[in-house]
């Protein structure tokens, strides 16, 4: 690793521990047992972990699809639901709001926080976000928070993502940044020092280990941004979030 400063160097971080085994990314059925099994504390980690700041990011990413009454949306890789809950407020009346996600716990989650509020329009597919099986171009405009890293194939997830969507709809897609230099030194601290140890106290080590295992595959700003345009979005851009430690890729259909 490289100091900040020519001529200098400093340690690597300390290696994960020999007992933390990360899942192997790109595993389609691992990770779908990996969020089967972290559902009952996910959301509860992601306020510890981010100090709550992973609502200020998503409410960016909706800034950016500018949801509106009558709008028919999809939340990808929806997860326990705080996105999809979220659209479903803006999109009344005559809109709807689908989440779909690979995992059946967190679904099921998602389920029983919309049953609280019965009148948002909310539906809840079980599916594939590389295989969805919908309709070409019947949407007004997707989210998809924390998902495409955990695709087997990001592009593919890209194509599939463009093809539900009408021309000229919006899509936002959160996730963690590959960030070079200082900062992804700091982001590798972060992952191996506070997260997992974390995790661990909540029994769940490997599954956040995973995260650092995730993103040495996960493919930085520019190379999204040529996936996006090989996808055929028309407009693409990626804005660094939190120093560059997240980004959002905003897209134009």
């Amino acid at each position: 690793m490289r100091s900040c400063c020519p001529g200098t160097t400093s340690p690597p971080p300390a290696p994960l521990r020999p007992d933390v085994q990360p899942l192997k990314p790109g595993d389609s059925a691992a990770v779908r047992d990996l969020f089967n099994g972290i559902a009952p504390s996910y959301d509860r980690l992601n306020d510890l972990l981010s100090l709550g700041l992973h609502r200020l990011w998503k409410r960016q990413a909706l800034v950016w699809l500018q949801p509106r009454p009558g709008h028919h949306l999809i939340d990808l890789c929806c997860g326990t639901g705080d996105l999809a809950l979220m659209l479903a407020t803006k999109v009344r009346p005559g809109g709807s709001v689908l989440g779909l996600d690979a995992a059946e716990a967190p679904l099921a989650l998602a389920g029983r926080r919309a049953a609280a509020q019965p009148w948002l329009p909310l539906q809840w597919q079980l599916g594939d976000a590389l295989a969805t099986g919908l309709p070409t171009g019947g949407l007004d405009g997707a989210v998809m928070a924390y998902g495409l890293r955990n695709l087997a194939d990001p592009g593919a997830g890209l194509r599939e993502l463009r093809r539900l969507l009408r021309p000229g709809a919006r899509a936002a897609v959160l996730d963690f940044n590959r960030p070079e230099g200082t900062m992804a030194a700091f982001q590798r601290l972060y992952l191996r020092r506070l997260v997992v140890p974390t995790a661990r106290l909540a029994g769940l080590p490997e599954h956040y280990a995973y995260l650092e295992a995730s993103l040495e595959r996960f493919p930085r700003a520019g190379e999204q941004l040529a996936l996006a345009r090989a996808a055929g979005f028309t407009a693409q851009a990626h804005r660094p979030l939190a120093a560059g430690l997240m980004g959002l890729l905003e897209l134009v259909a």
